[in-house]
């Protein structure tokens, strides 16, 4: 008599887990990248709503000059004309916040347009780009950016031109590596078989897989415009009637050694929100590296 051997449940293979999720596990892992993250949200949501909490004006004069912090109910002190300087800081939030995205994007804009072109189309199209990507990495950045700004004048807008207009060769390099490296590989060459055309292949398929390291530059770029927009501000090439945190520490710089809090404060604003930038950065640098993930 024969016996059926019994039914063994089929074992159900394990789903695969998508990138995004797989970047966000990566990206926890890194305690100080999260603590950074949490670090900026919170000085994020202080340029938007600290305003409206802390409504002083920052130009207005509310006390004696050079109020030390904590005198007087003033958390931060006067400055030399006797202006809150937590309403600055408060204020100043946003105005540099905005000016370190608003010159990044641009600044990734114009290396990613550049860095494309030159890696996909090769020939002269690459020397040509490629020399006019090395005139502008060999000029000095801030003397070019101080240039701009002294002929053109101290608006936002002209200040946040000046730091993209100068900040954009290194992500036209990376760009250009990554599709370089990605033209070349199966999935692309079938892709150009099948008849697709030029500006899909780039922007459709190659650009997407090329993103993870011009997003980890594009984030770190944005700390190092709010440290441009301040040194531009340190030298005066800034606009008077805007605060940030860079115009508080140029209008301040001569009483440096007699009130140093009314630099240091805004100093230590800028130094904790680039570092926060830079250890996301990192972070995003190990977490959109397949390398790393599959350790």
């Amino acid at each position: 008599m024969s016996t059926t051997p019994p039914i063994l449940p089929q074992q159900e293979a394990p789903q695969a887990r998508h990138p995004m999720a797989e970047a966000w596990e990566m990206f926890r892992r890194n305690h100080a990248a999260m603590v950074a993250l949490v670090v900026l949200i919170a000085i994020i949501i202080t340029a938007i709503i600290g305003p409206y909490i802390y409504p002083t004006d920052p130009f207005d004069m509310v006390w004696a000059p050079f109020s030390p912090p904590g005198v007087d109910g003033f958390l931060l002190g006067t400055d030399y004309l006797g202006r809150d300087l937590m309403a600055a800081l408060i204020h100043g939030a946003r105005v540099s916040i905005v000016i370190g995205v608003a010159a990044a994007f641009m600044s990734v804009f114009i290396g990613v347009s550049v860095g494309a072109l030159a890696g996909f189309y090769r020939g002269w199209v690459e020397e040509v780009l490629m020399r006019i990507t090395e005139f502008f990495q060999v000029l000095p950045t801030l003397l070019f950016s101080m240039v701009i700004v002294a002929l053109f004048g101290a608006s936002l807008p002209m200040i946040t031109f000046a730091i993209g207009i100068v900040s954009w060769t290194a992500v036209a390099r990376i760009t250009r590596s990554e599709f370089l490296r990605i033209r070349e590989l199966e999935y692309v060459t079938a892709s150009r078989a099948s008849g697709a055309k030029n500006g899909t292949l780039m922007f459709k398929i190659i650009l997407p897989n090329a993103l993870p390291p011009i997003i980890v530059q594009a984030a770190l770029m944005v700390g190092s415009a709010i440290l441009f927009e301040a040194g531009l501000s340190f030298l005066g090439l800034t606009d008077p009637n805007v605060v940030s945190w860079g115009q508080v520490i140029g209008s301040n710089r001569q009483y440096i050694l007699d009130a140093s809090y009314t630099v240091t404060i805004p100093g230590m604003a800028i130094f904790v929100t680039v570092l926060a930038i830079s250890l996301v950065g990192d972070g995003l640098n190990d977490a959109l590296n397949p390398k790393l993930r599959q350790r």
